[in-house]
């Protein structure tokens, strides 16, 4: 059995050097498996058309297997044939990407008997082809899983302990981390602290907390606010609303918290963030380039305003922004809203809040990760709805988090933008947010973006 690992060094550093390296090799074994799959294919169609036809390679056999690649990575994706599972239990790994291949194949002769194309193909490639595929990716999951277990002792997830004041927990392979030591303090009123947890969450599969009675509610508040899979060593308790119980070997816990997305959705999501961005960048930098140089005729002070806002885990990131306030006038933490007639707005800079150009440069955001195209838009630390901080009129403000914050969202495109002069204001966007966090599709994100033309310009745009 393999000790705890334990850590002594600052959190932040050792937790990112630590859980990062294993995300990116299970994805590595992602893709490897995906391109050994299709490599499996495309050699079944080649060696059974070829053995048949005494063709190599037969062209219609080939056809086949291009179509069916096609097919079946998206059905394996669909029905987790890549995924923590599929790397650790050989019955699972086998039977999921058996019934992506038998789908497929059902599909694809579907497709061909109503596009009256069976007639180009052999039966007999077919199902020798169909057959061979099978007993190669068969043999790939055993082999694949055989040396998961004798090179990396079979561990593909991060998990971590937390301990707090409960009772001893012991799992192998865990990132074990006192609370107390490493000053994680689930604290709802102090978003500093709330961001120190939400860094030492990142990359992280599985969080369990072990603390007493009394702190449970927090902790599972604090787990579910920063979007991860979160669970407490403890007996059923009604309370905390359990979502499943753990039952691991020497460990059983309650589920209370778990992230949004999946893998297969944050890469649907990932990559619609990224083509949408790259292609606003290529096609608006000549008006941010016009707006820069505007910004710096005017007073001669510096194009962006940089702002730490509340990211995704409830971790600060730093916002860009195409600065629309005089060089003193720009507020940091965001503490006094923008009015109709507020005095630090420039006139260049009241004509890129109304247009929303001032955003624009958070599309760079988008690219590196910090943000998403949709998604609950990010605040400044000091935000206020009437005369209380925004977590301080509900405490589900945190909750919003669980996702990557967004250049537009559903509570914009539903008109609550804007000054919050009121806490009816926040209300508004926050019930929208958590509607969107718990009801996310990839077609509801474009649905929104397109959506987000007719509220470019908008009155409440100070």
């Amino acid at each position: 059995m393999n000790a705890p690992v334990q850590i002594e060094s600052d959190v932040k550093q050792s937790v990112r050097a630590l859980a990062p390296s294993l995300e990116r090799r299970r994805l590595r074994l992602y893709l490897t498996m995906m391109a050994a799959d299709i490599a499996c294919i495309l050699s079944a169609f080649f060696v059974a058309g070829g053995l048949y036809l005494g063709q190599w390679p037969e062209a219609n056999a080939m056809i086949a297997a291009q179509l069916l690649v096609a097919i079946y990575a998206t059905l394996g994706i669909y029905q987790a044939a890549y995924s923590i599972k599929a790397l650790t239990e050989v019955k699972f790994a086998i039977n999921r990407a058996m019934l992506a291949l038998l789908v497929s194949s059902a599909l694809l002769i579907f497709i061909t008997f109503y596009t009256k194309s069976t007639n180009s193909f052999s039966r007999v490639i077919f199902t020798g082809a169909l057959l061979l595929t099978a007993c190669g990716i068969v043999a790939l999951r055993l082999g694949l899983i055989w040396a998961v277990g004798k090179l990396w002792n079979g561990v593909v997830s991060n998990v971590m302990v937390i301990e707090a004041g409960g009772p001893e927990v012991e799992l192998d392979n865990a990132i074990v981390l006192n609370a107390a030591k490493h000053g994680l303090v689930p604290d709802p009123d102090d978003p500093h602290s709330l961001d120190r947890l939400g860094r030492v969450f990142l990359n992280m599969d599985r969080v369990v907390v072990s603390c007493p009675d009394k702190d449970r509610p927090i902790w599972a508040f604090a787990m579910r606010s920063a979007g991860v899979k979160g669970e407490l060593v403890s007996k059923v308790l009604t309370e905390l609303r359990p979502m499943a119980i753990s039952v691991d070997e020497k460990c059983v816990s309650l589920v209370v918290a778990s992230g949004p997305l999946g893998l297969r959705a944050r890469a649907f999501k990932r990559v619609f963030d990224v083509s949408v961005a790259g292609f606003a960048l290529l096609l608006l930098w000549p008006v941010m380039l016009l707006a820069a140089i505007a910004i710096k005729l005017e007073d001669g002070g510096p194009i962006l305003f940089v702002q730490r806002r509340l990211g995704r885990g409830n971790r600060f990131f730093n916002m860009l922004k195409l600065r629309s306030m005089t060089e003193t006038g720009s507020d940091a933490d965001g503490v006094v809203s923008a009015s109709r007639d507020d005095q630090r707005i420039t006139r260049i800079g009241r004509f890129l809040r109304r247009t929303s150009i001032d955003e624009l440069p958070q599309l760079w955001n988008v690219v590196r990760g910090e943000m998403a195209v949709v998604g609950p838009r990010p605040h400044a630390l000091g935000s206020q709805a009437g005369e209380k901080l925004f977590w301080e009129v509900d405490s589900a403000y945190w909750s919003r988090h669980a996702l990557k914050p967004g250049l537009t969202g559903l509570a914009q495109v539903r008109g609550w933008r804007g000054a919050t002069d009121m806490e009816s204001d926040l209300k508004g966007r926050l019930d929208a947010d958590l509607e969107y966090i718990a009801n996310w599709t990839i077609l509801r994100d474009f649905a929104i973006l397109f959506g987000t033309v007719r509220v470019l310009i908008h009155d409440r745009a100070f």
